[in-house]
């Protein structure tokens, strides 16, 4: 019996220690929700959240980027649509304005909405989304998943070529007299159909970026799976530990004070 070196209390402060800090570290994963509440818990584990992490946050800006593109979609389709009813009025004129029973007097008032159905065409090629020009002759490339990969959205150019355009299909035109609306109507034709064309690789272009939004939700949703059966703590399973580590910390603490009491026993030997 010694009482300079109590090895039994030293032996239970040790453990009392282990079991202290390990409940320190339990509530902290339950109070944080995370099993990893500093990089020894699980070092390689950290380093994978990490990296699950910053893809899901690329993956939803790259999904803002796809849902603002759509939106620009849905804006150039919903002046198509316009610009449809238009062409449809101009055509119309144009098959009126070869009534021989007109006189010159109404292929002028038919030749004056036919001017301003013009010109409403022709402001619409300017028109802009956010300031970005809806009706350029180049398509805009759009940024649809984590590694910048990008999409070419088919470009819509209502002043483009007569093959291809909608405003040079009728360019010049007038209806100011039968033989003229006579040209015109096919020329109005050619440009009804460029913008057929255009509308469907319009709904091309947003049938694609919709699949797009799609996949990367799915993405991020399996992606956000992984990473929280790496990071976040299971609460069943951290509960039961914290309330096995709270009985050995209180059991613990109970033997220290027993063991601190050793050394009183030399005391009966000295009286």
């Amino acid at each position: 019996m010694v009482i300079n070196t109590n090895i039994s209390s030293l032996n239970s402060a040790r453990l009392l220690n282990q079991s202290s800090t390990a409940l320190t570290k339990s509530l902290a994963r339950l109070s944080s929700g995370s099993r990893i509440v500093s990089p020894e818990d699980d070092a390689a584990g950290l380093a994978q959240s990490v990296k699950f992490a910053a893809q899901i946050s690329r993956n939803t800006a790259a999904n803002v980027n796809v849902q603002n593109a759509v939106s620009y979609s849905q804006t150039q389709d919903g002046f198509l649509q316009k610009t449809q009813k238009a062409l449809d009025r101009m055509s119309e004129l144009s098959v009126l304005a070869q009534d021989t029973t007109k006189t010159n007097s109404d292929l002028s008032n038919y030749a004056a909405e036919f001017t301003q159905l013009q010109s409403y065409i022709s402001d619409i090629t300017g028109k802009q989304f956010n300031g970005v020009s809806l009706f350029a002759s180049s398509a805009l490339a759009i940024t649809v998943d984590s590694d910048a990969v990008t999409f070419g959205m088919n470009a819509a150019d209502l002043a483009g070529a007569t093959s291809t355009g909608v405003l040079n299909a009728y360019s010049g035109v007038s209806i100011s007299t039968s033989t003229a609306a006579y040209s015109a109507l096919n020329q109005i034709k050619t440009a009804i159909q460029a913008l057929a064309n255009m509308r469907a690789q319009i709904g091309a272009n947003i049938q694609r970026l919709s699949l797009t939004g799609e996949q990367l939700s799915v993405l991020n949703e399996n992606l956000s799976a992984a990473n929280s059966r790496i990071a976040d703590v299971d609460v069943a399973q951290e509960s039961t530990e914290f309330a096995r580590l709270n009985i050995l910390v209180q059991s613990g603490t109970s033997m220290l004070a027993q063991a601190n009491a050793r050394p009183q026993l030399a005391l009966q030997l000295l009286r």
